[in-house]
């Protein structure tokens, strides 16, 4: 003991100049005698013995301490590091912290920061760190300073100075809990004004602090801290995500109050289980998972019975779904009424984010709810409506499946009731999306009874003839959803069903519905065995029509009815020629003159297009000829009447459109034309003069028709009354008809009999040929080529008259070589006899 007392006391006079000149004015003097103190006590060769380091260190704490208020940053810096060593090297700290800790709060715990420089702020935290791990058990003396210093350092600028209060504070919590959950909520506010700074390293740290500082310290800080620990659940850095999984995990497992927070923990945890990286899910899914278990264990009593009699494994449950432990499941179930009315307000919050976390929760709620779904199924039905229509995709799908959970664990009797009274409120595309979810999951046995009242639901006319595309795509859903899970027995909503389909095809706009319609009609028609659509179209088709009942007297151009009808006559092929008479009581009404002209013209292209079709599907049993001429006399001719504006002149072009097509089609024969050959030539004459090019077009072809068909069967009288209007139409503005109405004079020629008095009737003849001579001098070439090719048809019936006609006008002709063709042309018949 004498040979430590006298190391020590040389040392201490060796430095004893050295800590007189620790008061000097200089700067310079004051730094060299730091620099030589620390030399001396702390570089010492060989170093001092732990005794004697701490008579020495006993001796210059207080000179060393003042210096830590130095004007000088680097004595302060010399002054710090020669105080932190030596408390590393003395056997016995204890007895000096009483010194050390104000000087501590002087510089770091004050409301301004007294300390300017960052670095020594920061030694001077690790410092404090040394002195706590040192205090042992005279640590909770010195609490308060503590946390006087930490409510400042926590906040401090320096990124490494927040580092190192966080770890101050985590030691102060474990090393001294019954002292600590006292000043615990002092510590809160701070550590949550840094728990969203810049650096993602600061944050984990803070979040685990916060951690710590619960944990042992006072749980009422639970319900300060939650909101800001559910914001760090949207870090964009994993690390930061993961401190809150475990922290919030611990809590679940060994927080003294849980009890109290088990409603406010849970959802952060069942958060952590959809987390986009892997590693977090597994955590939070073996957190959860040791919650439960031990929720159990501390249950016992509770869980007796429910142990005892296990229920066994529903076997009607969510593939792809492993299933939670009792302790989990009863855990959510108590505690789901405080959780579920915030979660179905966040799941529609204007921030996307907690819109997409929320969806992603409610899914693993309910897996985790089970049977107990049912409970809340008004509340989760409510707010699933409202988000599903968002305009987030990945909230859409998660509110799809958590509809789709909802399906398995309740029963149609109760959410059947449910979803049609708001199918009535709201015809929105989301209630359309939830109830094909739910349908989805619902086992067939308990859905089948529902099924009826389900398809006559979708068909209210406000749903089902909706125009948003939105609405048609869950309308199919549910039609489809409802055909893959019945599966065979579909055939009892077999008709509903198709109605949906035809419906939602009429009215749809876009062609990814029309295809998607055009899918699930595959599919009802391939779950019942039928080996195509047609056999569909034989069921369905004239039960479709007769629920129209008489309601087409009242259609106009914008009923849905009519929409239907249109798709599901073009759709339905053959199957329209069986149902001729049903589908033409429809033609006949809506084309009368005194209908809607906008659905006029609509089922004039309707009917011109299956007139057209090469299948031929109106004639599919041959009966078509028999409905033909009344289409010709009761539908289209009335509408060929003249009538002043542009939609009168525009259905008489689709009507002359239509009359063509017939014609065409060969359907109308000469016996079925006769009868009312008089009045088709009559009107048919009159639009030739119309004022629109189309249809004077199209009404030169149809008289070519015409002739082609009656042939022979018109009388002279009728010819001759003609010849005038088409040699009117030699002299339209547009050459199209020009050339058009001489293929008209051909076939108009081929209808004079072989008996014609070309003598009684030579007044005419003349006439005709003198109108047909003028245009032979027509300016275009292919007009005269057309025109030539007439008189020499006409020229047949009365050579004679033609030439003596050519030859008084040939030298009025700019050019004479297509009469002189035509001359040599007319001797040659002359000369062949037909004189």
């Amino acid at each position: 003991m004498a040979a430590v007392d006298e190391n020590s006391n040389a040392v201490l006079q060796g430095i004893a100049r050295h800590i007189n000149c620790l008061s000097e004015e200089n700067r310079n003097t004051r730094k060299k005698a730091l620099e030589s103190i620390r030399k001396d006590v702390i570089d010492r060769e060989p170093p001092l013995e732990t005794d004697q380091l701490g008579l020495v260190f006993s001796e210059i704490l207080k000179p060393m301490l003042k210096v830590f208020s130095d004007q000088v940053e680097k004595c302060r810096e010399l002054s710090l590091i020669i105080v932190h060593r030596l408390f590393e090297k003395v056997s016995d700290p204890e007895e000096r912290l009483s010194y050390v800790f104000p000087v501590l709060v002087q510089r770091l715990g004050q409301q301004e920061i007294v300390e300017p420089s960052e670095e020594l702020r920061f030694q001077l935290v690790e410092l404090l760190s040394l002195l706590i791990d040192k205090a042992g058990p005279k640590l909770p003396a010195y609490l308060d300073d503590c946390v006087k210093i930490l409510q400042r350092t926590l906040v401090d600028p320096f990124p490494d100075v927040k580092r190192e209060s966080c770890r101050c504070a985590s030691k102060i919590a474990k090393a001294i809990p019954q002292y600590f959950h006292m000043v615990s909520e002092s510590l809160i506010k701070p550590l949550l004004l840094s728990i969203t700074h810049q650096h993602s390293r600061i944050r984990a740290l803070v979040v685990e602090t916060i951690g710590d500082v619960i944990q042992y310290g006072n749980g009422k800080s639970v319900d300060t801290v939650t909101s800001h620990l559910a914001q760090r659940l949207f870090d964009q850095v994993p690390a930061v995500r993961k401190a809150v999984t475990k922290v919030v995990g611990s809590w679940l497992l060994d927080l003294p109050d849980r009890y109290s927070f088990h409603h406010k923990l849970v959802p952060l945890l069942l958060t952590s289980i959809t987390d986009e990286q892997p590693d977090i899910c597994e955590l939070a899914d073996s957190l959860w998972h040791d919650v439960g278990i031990k929720f159990e264990q501390e249950n016992e009593d509770d869980f007796k019975d429910k142990q005892d009699f296990v229920k066994p494994a529903p076997i009607y449950y969510p593939p792809d779904v492993e299933r939670p432990n009792l302790g989990c499941r009863t855990l959510v179930n108590r505690h789901a009424s405080k959780i579920l009315p915030g979660l179905m307000r966040d799941i529609c919050d204007w921030v996307l984010e907690t819109r997409i976390k929320s969806a992603q929760l409610l899914k693993t709620l309910l897996i985790n709810l089970e049977e107990y779904t049912t409970q809340h199924i008004e509340l989760l039905l409510t707010g699933m409506y409202k988000a599903s229509i968002d305009e987030e995709r990945r909230v859409v799908a998660d509110v799809e499946k958590s509809a789709e959970l909802t399906g398995y664990f309740v029963e149609p009797d109760v959410w059947c009731k449910l979803v049609l009274t708001g199918l009535r409120m709201s015809h929105s595309h989301g209630n359309l999306l939830v109830i094909a979810a739910l349908i989805r999951g619902s086992q067939v046995a308990k859905l089948i009874p529902h099924v009826t009242e389900l398809s006559q639901a979708l068909l209210n006319p406000d749903i089902c003839q909706s125009i948003q595309a939105p609405v048609q795509i869950q309308l199919l859903a549910c039609a489809e959803a409802l055909i893959m899970i019945i599966k065979s027995e579909v055939t009892v909503i077999s008709q509903q069903l198709f109605d949906l389909i035809i419906t939602v095809t009429a009215m749809a706009s876009e062609t990814v519905v029309k295809e998607k319609a055009w899918q699930v009609l595959g599919e009802l028609s391939s779950v019942q065995n039928q080996e195509s659509r047609t056999e569909l179209f034989k069921r369905h088709t004239k039960p479709l029509l007769q629920s129209f009942g008489d309601g087409y007297v009242a259609w106009t151009n914008h009923s849905p009815e009519r929409q239907i009808f249109d798709t599901l006559v073009l759709e339905a092929g053959l199957v329209v020629g069986e149902l001729l008479d049903e589908v033409f009581t429809i033609f006949k009404c809506c084309l009368k003159v005194d209908k809607d002209p906008e659905m006029r013209l609509k089922f004039f292209a309707l009917l011109s297009k299956l007139v057209m079709n090469s299948a031929n599907p109106l004639d599919s049993q041959q009966q078509f000829g028999r409905v033909a001429p009344s289409i010709v006399k009761d539908i289209i001719l009335p509408n060929c009447v003249w009538k002043a504006g542009r939609t009168a002149g525009a259905i008489r072009t689709t009507a002359v459109s239509c009359l063509w097509a017939l014609l065409q089609s060969g359907v109308l024969t000469k016996e079925s034309l006769a009868p009312m050959a008089e009045d088709l030539v009559t009107q048919i004459t009159t639009t030739m003069d119309d004022d629109n090019k189309s249809t004077r077009l199209i009404s030169c072809r149809v008289m070519t028709r015409t002739f082609e068909t009656l042939g022979s069967t018109l009388d002279q009288d009728q010819l001759h009354n003609l010849y005038p209007e088409l040699l009117k139409r030699l002299d339209d503005s547009s050459d199209d008809i020009r050339v058009t109405v001489s293929c008209t004079f051909l076939a108009y020629f081929d209808c004079f009999q072989d008996k014609y008095d070309r003598d009684l009737y030579g007044a005419h003849l003349e006439a005709i040929y003198k109108g047909l001579l003028v245009h032979l001098d027509d300016p275009e070439q292919k007009i005269q080529e057309a025109v030539l090719k007439v008189l020499e048809r006409a020229g047949q019936i009365h050579p004679q008259r033609l030439l003596q006609e050519v030859e008084a006008v040939k030298h009025k002709h700019r050019n004479p070589t297509y009469c002189e063709r035509l001359i040599e042309y007319a001797q040659d018949l002359i000369k062949n006899g037909a004189s």
